[in-house]
């Protein structure tokens, strides 16, 4: 107690107007440990008789703490303590009775919750949702999830409709906000209809405020909070969708003061996200109305200021509209794109300064700055770039919906777009979304100029693909480059053949040559970190995120190799030579396991595209890769299973003997205990896969009657989408060719061969559009004449299988 009113006393002096008793205190507020900073501010936000200011200072503290310390503070917390704050929190927005310091605690959870959920996503634990800074999850135990949910969501509502308070009224809807973006859907299902009666209601009475007051801070932030539940609710929204539709479309046909503009902007959202939560059928009664709204809005765009809110909220609302409407959206284009063109163009106000001009501008002027050295530095102004951002998004969104139907924009765009690839780069992360916007519409806005002709489309490729090469080289942010070398990769698989020339290749060859040097050069030193007196966990948290960061720009060079193996084919060994003996050292058994699986990918290219001539390199990759085969490591077992299969359909003759070698080995794999666990098993069915190419391509290298029996009884493969594919289309030539061994004695496996059909449709392995899916159904058909032998097949189904095989009959 004493030590709790020491620091009251501790927090009144870092109010004081006295610098030094000021800086004394915050030299001693410094010193606490983080746990017993969280107890005391914590008791500070909660003790009914501490004085306000005392409280509000804590409640600050509180949550600049949370902010720039969670890491370092709230993991090494006991559960018991974690526990203790959340339910304090919870208890304060129930029961405090000051307006302003409620405003704060819903702030200080609001923070919390944003960290959790980061922190979740950092670890990856995809079934523990640390979605709200008040909920438990089944890792750590607690009260019971779905009973502790139902109290925050409880505690927001109530305070949403603490009508005396309309400032605490709008964080508590800014808090429902953050719940609602990143709590898993089918979390909030079950608390959907209370929320929505509650939203409603409030949305009513806030609405009547407006037009008798003018008030609209809250109705805003419900607004919101409506198109956040709708979005994560997506089709289960459906049955509220006449609630709301036609206040929020008198919204924004009435809101039309200056004094308004955030308002309609947000509701213009809202509605769009309510559209593309409730889906094309529900929505398009109301379709002409809303896009009638849009359009008188859009018209009078143009004496819209530079700063309007409703501009970017009317850019990503016309990019919902046409995901929504699909090809009947190009009729809008005409009018839309003028204004998207405008912002999309925004040119940012650069300068270079030096030290005293910079004392005369400041950050908090929407300046962002990078220091130059020699007392110089580069300055940028933000204003209008998110705006710019949005729209370089909402081109790549139509180009990608409406595909030949944005043909006649494809040219402006292109021009737009390939010069903002070099945009500033290490200033602003804004930048950054350009640039990935950029890199994002390339092979997009190629496959919207097909339809030109490959004359036009060619010149479009030849003004993007210098840009897109250099970029490889120069650009800093890996989250960027990783965009850029993917979009590069896709532009050549949709080019093909001959889209690049020898200066082209050498240039990529050069740079490609850098990345995997610098990859190797980057382990080396992350290694030699782990040996420095100052490593620990944090540190070791640190090397694994750029170990990530590296392993990601790896798999982008894989694919830029796989888009010109399978396009130029054997013709670009001579090039790939200069590659070759870095990718062997990927392979190295001392390597990372993705180090092994990223080489042996990029060697299953050569051999499936580069075929016989890929035989030349198999002394360098031939023995890891059956070597691999048994890897403790699944991604690099799936690699390697991969490769034996096209060994098998696309090697030829020399590789004979290790398709031999290769049978008992994925055999083993298969059969292991674990081998369907969660983790393993896209390696198994890589591996089942293998197993049926070898048979159906190479039946000389196998003892087929005895392996073909345990193959069937493998089937159906759920996970591997396109090697089940694979799949079904060999044991379809089984079964037209009426193989003995499949059908067994007097047709007896028919009932087994169903049971894995059905399998395979119910889990969407073998879709309608799939070549094999026809001849399914006809199998299925043929039975069908037999009734005795359909009704003994059928009985076997439970009624999802059934449903499956009907489903198969009425569409392929």
């Amino acid at each position: 107690m004493a030590e709790q009113q020491q620091f009251y006393l501790l927090l009144g002096n870092l109010m004081s107007p006295d610098n030094t008793v000021r800086k004394q205190s915050e030299e001693t507020y410094d010193t606490i440990p983080g746990q017993s900073k969280i107890t005391f501010l914590l008791q500070a936000v909660r003790d009914a008789s501490a004085a306000e200011e005392v409280k509000q200072m804590a409640a600050v503290l509180l949550r600049r703490l949370l902010s720039s310390s969670f890491e370092e503070i709230y993991p090494g917390l006991t559960v018991e303590m974690q526990t203790a704050i959340k339910t304090e929190l919870l208890s304060s927005i129930q029961q405090e009775t000051s307006p302003n310091i409620r405003k704060k605690v819903c702030d200080i959870a609001a923070e919390l919750c944003r960290n959790l959920i980061g922190n979740h996503q950092i670890f990856r634990q995809p079934d523990v949702f640390l979605s709200d800074v008040l909920s438990y999850t089944a890792l750590y135990g607690g009260y019971q999830t779905d009973k502790f949910h139902d109290k925050v969501i409880s505690a927001l509502l109530q305070t949403m409709e603490d009508q005396s308070n309309p400032r605490v009224q709008a964080h508590a809807a800014a808090a429902l906000i953050n719940f609602t973006e990143d709590c898993p859907k089918s979390l909030l299902i079950p608390y959907l209809d209370s929320l929505v009666q509650h939203l409603h209601v409030i949305m009513v009475a806030k609405l009547q405020e407006l037009i008798q007051k003018g008030t609209k801070l809250v109705l805003e932030q419900v607004v919101t909070s409506i198109a956040s539940v709708a979005d994560t609710a997506e089709e289960k929204f459906v049955p509220y969708y006449d609630l709301f539709m036609s206040s929020l479309k008198h919204i924004v046909e009435n809101a039309v003061q200056k004094e308004l503009r955030l308002l309609r902007g947000k509701t213009i959202e809202c509605i769009s996200l309510i559209g593309l939560a409730v889906g094309k059928d529900k929505f398009m009664p109301d379709a002409s109305a809303v896009m009638q709204l849009l359009l008188k809005t859009q018209t009078d765009f143009n004496d819209l200021e530079d700063d309007d809110p409703q501009i970017s909220y009317m850019i990503s609302a016309w990019a919902r509209m046409c995901k929504i409407l699909g090809k009947e959206f190009q009729q809008y284009l005409p009018v839309v794109m003028g204004p998207l063109m405008k912002t999309a163009s925004i040119k940012p106000e650069v300068a270079l300064l030096d030290t005293q001009d910079m004392e005369n501008i400041s950050e908090d002027d929407g300046w962002e700055f990078v220091n130059l050295g020699d007392q110089q530095s580069f300055g940028i102004k933000t204003a209008g770039l998110e705006e710019k951002a949005t729209a370089c998004q909402m081109l790549v969104c139509y180009a990608k919906e409406l595909k030949e139907g944005f043909v006649e924009y494809t040219e402006q765009v292109v021009k737009l777009m390939v010069p903002l690839l070099k945009l500033v780069r290490g200033v602003s992360i804004t930048f950054s979304r350009v640039r990935v916007a950029a890199a994002e519409s390339m092979p997009l806005l190629l496959e919207c100029a097909r339809v030109r002709g490959p004359e036009y489309l060619t010149q479009m490729w030849h003004f993007m693909c210098d840009a897109l090469i250099k970029s490889i080289g120069t650009e800093p942010d890996s989250d960027v480059l990783s965009e850029i070398m993917h979009s590069f990769a896709k532009c050549i698989e949709l080019m093909g053949d001959g889209c690049l020339n020898n200066e082209h290749f050498e240039e990529l060859g050069g740079i490609l040559k850098g990345k995997l040097e610098e990859h190797f050069k980057n382990q080396e030193l992350r290694q030699a970190k782990r040996q420095d007196e100052d490593y620990d966990e944090q540190v070791e948290e640190t090397l694994q995120d750029e170990d990530e960061n590296d392993v990601y720009i790896l798999t982008k060079v894989s694919d830029i190799l796989h888009s010109v193996f399978s396009s130029y084919k054997e013709k670009v060994l001579p090039w790939f030579e200069q590659l070759l003996q870095l990718i062997v050292q990927l392979i190295c058994p001392n390597r990372q396991w993705a180090d092994r699986q990223w080489g042996l990918c990029i060697f299953d290219d050569v051999v499936e595209h580069c075929s016989p001539s890929s035989f030349k390199y198999a002394e360098y990759f031939l023995r890891p890769m059956l070597q691999s085969l048994c890897d403790s490591s699944p991604e690099v077992r799936q690699a390697a299973a991969y490769g034996v299969g096209v060994m098998a359909q696309y090697g030829g003759e020399n590789y004979r003997p290790f398709c031999t070698e290769a049978i008992p080995l994925l055999v083993r794999v298969i059969q292991a205990a674990d081998s369907r666990a969660k983790e393993n098993v896209n390696a198994t069915e890589n591996c089942i896969s293998a197993v049926g190419k070898v048979v159906r391509f190479r039946p000389e290298c196998v003892n087929v009657n005895e392996v073909l029996p345990h193959w069937l009884s493998w089937l159906p493969l759920n996970e591997d989408k396109e090697e089940a594919v694979h799949t079904f289309d060999f044991l379809c030539d089984l079964i037209e060719s009426n193989n003995p061994i499949v059908l067994g004695p007097e047709n007896a496996n028919l009932p087994k061969i169903f049971l894995i059909i059905a399998e395979g449709v119910a889990n969407e392995s073998v879709k309608s559009e799939d070549a094999c899916s026809k001849r399914l159904a006809n199998v299925i058909r043929q039975v069908q004449v037999s009734a005795g032998l359909w009704t003994q097949c059928v009985s076997t189904l439970n009624e999802t299988q059934q449903k499956a095989i009907q489903d198969l009959l009425n569409t392929a």
